[in-house]
């Protein structure tokens, strides 16, 4: 690192005292979210005071000053003084990804980055000296079976879902239209989830049918808690590690392969490989790591969130092309889409 410090920056450390102060950063984001500033907000459509807000979400006064200024100061939201007193509005980036109503809402991501992933990050340091997960010491949950720790009860599944649905909502078109999938007439989508990813697939490619495969329930519950009108997606209840997998032309694992050690990626791959039909293939989406090891900065960060909740990693692409190439596809060719997901097309 010091080789890239300018001057000024070992005259005062500027930037790693930023990164010291990344976690109260967040917490203020996570807090406002969980409060119901935003939706207040936005509902408003006008400039409130910090005691109207306040007053509506039943906080103190002086908490609720304290933690708008600070979303002011990140420049999430704006303040203006009239006849002496502040009247804060949302920036258009709160209206469009912190409130509730958006159709592009990270709502339901931040409330599981707080009271899930936040608290698993406090036994960081126990997690890299022991090389395992901390769900156990988290949640009191085995460590072994990472899903009975993700899916521990309704409220932690719909958060979950919450997530993957708010991270397909945001990145799932660039990720489907990264290749030309147009050949490939039947499309499984294998730990689908709420359908959000099948869904853009769906849209892109809509001479393909689209079939999400995953527990039952979560089908359950995605049918009850995610519908969509007219919905183009099939959703049909399996394991894929346990249970046959449907014939398909394509099938697509989207954050699935950075769960598992890599005996356990080779083994759903190979069975994947033998349910493939001819001219068939895999579509893996992760976020890729480079090959020298200097970033992306985010997909290192999931890595070390692969340490303290599951049992696997993130990877470059060299490392899943030696694996799809182990379990029989080839012609592996890789996508990096400038976002936080990556795509990898493989062909059986």
């Amino acid at each position: 690192m010091a080789e890239h410090l300018s001057q000024s920056e070992l005259d005062y450390p500027f930037k790693l005292l930023e990164y010291f102060n990344g976690f109260r950063v967040s917490k203020v984001i996570f807090s406002a979210c969980e409060l119901g500033v935003f939706d207040l907000l936005l509902k408003a459509q006008e400039p409130i005071s910090a005691q109207h807000v306040a007053q509506e979400l039943s906080c103190s006064e002086d908490g609720m000053e304290r933690l708008m200024d600070a979303l002011v100061g990140i420049e999430i939201l704006e303040v203006e003084t009239k006849d002496g007193t502040a009247l804060y509005s949302s920036s258009d980036v709160a209206n469009l990804y912190l409130a509730k109503g958006s159709g592009k809402s990270l709502h339901d991501m931040i409330i599981y980055q707080s009271q899930t992933i936040y608290p698993l990050w406090n036994n960081i340091a126990d997690a890299v000296r022991e090389g395992k997960n901390q769900n156990e010491k988290t949640f009191g949950l085995p460590s072994e079976d990472i899903f009975k720790a993700l899916y521990r009860s309704e409220e932690e599944m719909l958060k979950f879902m919450g997530l993957m649905n708010s991270s397909w909502v945001l990145d799932g078109h660039d990720i489907v239209t990264a290749f030309n999938l147009s050949g490939f007439q039947k499309i499984v989508d294998l730990g689908g989830c709420t359908g959000a990813l099948a869904r853009e697939m769906a849209k892109a490619w809509p001479s393909s049918s689209v079939t999400v495969l995953d527990l039952p329930q979560v089908v359950e519950a995605a049918q009850k808690h995610f519908p969509q009108e007219d919905d183009a997606v099939e959703f049909q209840s399996g394991d894929f590690f346990s249970d046959e997998i449907p014939p398909a032309d394509l099938y697509v694992l989207a954050r699935i392969i950075h769960d598992w050690p890599e005996e356990k990626c080779v083994t759903l791959l190979k069975k994947i490989h033998d349910s493939c039909r001819p001219g068939g293939g895999v579509l893996l989406v992760e976020a890729l790591l480079f090959e020298n090891r200097r970033g992306p900065v985010t997909a290192q960060i999931f890595s070390l969130n692969m340490l303290v909740q599951t049992e696997g990693r993130e990877r470059p692409p060299s490392e899943y092309t030696r694996i799809l190439e182990k379990t029989g596809f080839h012609n592996v060719q890789v996508c990096r889409t400038g976002k936080c997901y990556d795509t990898i097309l493989a062909t059986r």
